[in-house]
Order: C-alpha cells, then sequence, then structure tokens
C-alpha cells in the first residue's frame, strides 16, 4: 500500500540530496542575496498595495529564480516546471509543497524589468550579474579554468500568423492588424523565430550512410560562458533562435578568466572570431569541422584528438 508523503518523508529525502552534494545548498551558504536587494528594489519598484490584489513575490526570492534560470539554461516554462518539480529547487528558493511557485509569465516580466532598468547607465540585470559573479570570486569560486562557450534553443509557443503578419514581423514592424487589439498584441510573440536543429545520425554497424535529422524550431536561444573548472554560467545572453551562434562569441568572453584557453564547437569557428580571441591574448580550442569526403589534415587531426583526450592514432 502506498503512503502519502508528508513533511518527515520530504525532509528525509533533502538529506539524501544533501549527502550526494546540493550546489544549491552550498550557494545558499556562501552567498548572502540580501545584499542585493537595495538594487533590486531600486530597479524594480513596486506598489504599496493599497490598490488590493494578489502580493507579488519577493524581489531576492525573483532574483533567485533568475539564478536558477541562468546557472541551468531554462526557458521560463521549464524554470516554473522544474520549481515545482524539484525538492532541491525549492528548498533554495525557500518554498514548501504547498508555496504558491512564479509562472512563467511572472518570471518573464521581472527578467524584462531588470532588463530595462538602469543602474550607473548599465541595465540592471548586468550589474546584478556582475556583483554575483563577484560574490562567487570572493566565496574561492575563482575563474582559473579556461571557458566553454556553448548555445541552447528554448522552444516558445509556436504562433498562427498569416503570410503577411510574419512579412511584417521579419521587417521589425507591427502588422497592422494588431495595432487596435492591445489584447492580441500582447499575447504574440515577435522576437521568437524559426530554427532548424540538426542531429548527427550515428554510423551504422554495416557502415552504411545514415541521414541526418533535420528538427525545425521555433523559440530563442541561450547563449552561454562556462567556467570550465566549476561548471558555473559566467556570461549569459539570448537570441532568437535563427540567430547565428559564432556571432554572439565576443559577448561571451568571460574576462575575469585567468586561464587563456576558450572551447567552443564548430559552429564558432571563423575568421572573425579566430582573429578576435588572438587579439584578446585567448587561446582557441575551437573545434574543426571535417571536409566532405576528405580526412583533416594530419597535424589538425592530432590537435582534435588531444582535445577530446585521444593520444592513440
Amino acid at each position: 500500500m502506498r503512503v502519502q508523503a508528508g513533511f518527515f518523508a520530504v525532509d528525509e529525502r533533502l538529506r539524501e540530496i544533501s549527502a550526494k552534494g546540493d550546489d544549491l545548498e552550498r550557494l545558499n551558504a556562501i552567498v548572502d542575496f540580501e545584499a542585493f536587494r537595495a538594487d533590486l528594489a531600486r530597479a524594480v519598484p513596486r506598489s504599496d498595495g493599497r490598490k488590493g490584489g494578489r502580493p507579488p513575490f519577493d524581489h531576492v526570492f525573483m532574483w533567485k529564480v533568475l539564478i536558477l534560470q541562468a546557472s541551468h539554461a531554462l526557458s521560463d516554462e521549464r524554470t516554473e516546471f522544474l520549481i515545482k518539480d524539484r525538492l532541491s529547487f525549492m528548498r533554495f528558493l525557500g518554498l514548501g509543497l504547498s508555496d504558491p511557485v512564479p509562472d512563467a509569465n511572472t518570471i518573464w516580466t521581472f527578467r524584462e524589468a531588470l532588463t530595462r532598468a538602469m543602474i550607473w547607465e548599465v541595465p540592471a540585470i548586468t550589474v546584478l550579474f556582475r556583483a554575483y559573479e563577484a560574490a562567487l570570486t570572493k566565496a574561492g569560486f575563482l575563474a582559473m579554468g579556461g571557458q566553454i562557450i556553448d548555445a541552447t534553443i528554448v522552444s516558445a509557443p509556436k504562433q498562427r500568423n498569416t503570410d503577411g503578419e510574419k512579412a511584417d514581423i521579419r521587417a521589425g514592424r507591427v502588422p497592422e492588424a494588431w495595432k487596435d487589439k492591445p489584447a492580441k498584441l500582447a499575447q504574440k510573440d515577435r522576437d521568437a523565430r524559426w530554427t532548424v536543429k540538426f542531429s548527427k545520425a550515428k554510423p551504422s554497424d554495416d557502415g552504411s550512410p545514415r541521414i541526418d535529422i533535420a528538427v525545425p524550431s521555433f523559440g530563442y536561444k541561450n547563449h552561454i560562458g562556462i567556467d570550465r573548472r566549476h561548471g558555473i554560467i559566467r556570461t549569459w545572453t539570448v537570441t532568437h533562435a535563427a540567430r547565428h551562434d559564432g556571432a554572439q562569441l565576443p559577448n561571451l568572453i568571460s574576462k575575469v578568466n585567468t586561464a587563456s584557453t576558450v572551447w567552443a564547437d564548430t559552429a564558432y569557428r571563423s575568421r572573425a572570431n579566430e582573429q578576435h580571441l588572438a587579439d584578446s591574448g585567448l587561446r582557441s580550442q575551437i573545434h574543426r569541422k571535417k571536409p566532405a569526403g576528405r580526412d583533416l589534415a594530419r597535424q589538425i587531426g592530432r590537435q582534435c584528438r588531444l582535445q577530446h583526450g585521444q593520444t592513440s592514432g
């Protein structure tokens, strides 16, 4: 007979998570998130509640939600789901099983407010993430192992628009039919774009060719710079899904990382990026793409194997 979980069962499961090593629990212990409250309140002012309505979520609480989102490269919808689903996320945020969780729209609204607000003529969200990185450095998470640049597609709800509306959106215009319908305009996502994600087919056992899989996706891209030593996301930006990964590399390089090596996949290899890294005193370990129908040059192939820890051949 299955027994409904109670508070003691939840506490026991949290103890097991702690014993396995919960990075979020450690993060709560080493970072003073209350230190961000003044800047958060200045950037996102709140009403005094005289007009009634549901009380807004606490500033520091929402800031920690954004930390979770950035640290795991999550969409707003996925962030909402995982807060409800993961006990480690709940503990990090100080939530109980019956406490309300911000929905995807609330998360988006708070992040957009921080993006629009300015502190010292810099977007507030940039100032706050710099302060967060400084807090990590002070706690001993020194960026000394190099950095990895990567991107992840985040799906968004698909839009049902006419060909004319799609053309207006691509051109940066608001379709005429939407201008006098504010409710409809508020529900339309004019920033997300379609892209095609290719999945390389695995070689068959008999050596016969297989067809790569092309999956169309609509939404955005999370572009991140990861601290190779600690696995912490140090830099982060968001674009629509059709934006080329390689164009974002200069925006993702962390200047505080004392190691000189940068890793990335073949999407980031270009003459411009190689020159940018060289001019910045950084060493490129960006992967090379094998030419169609030809093998890599012997020396280049050896370098690629060394990057992957393979010394044979």
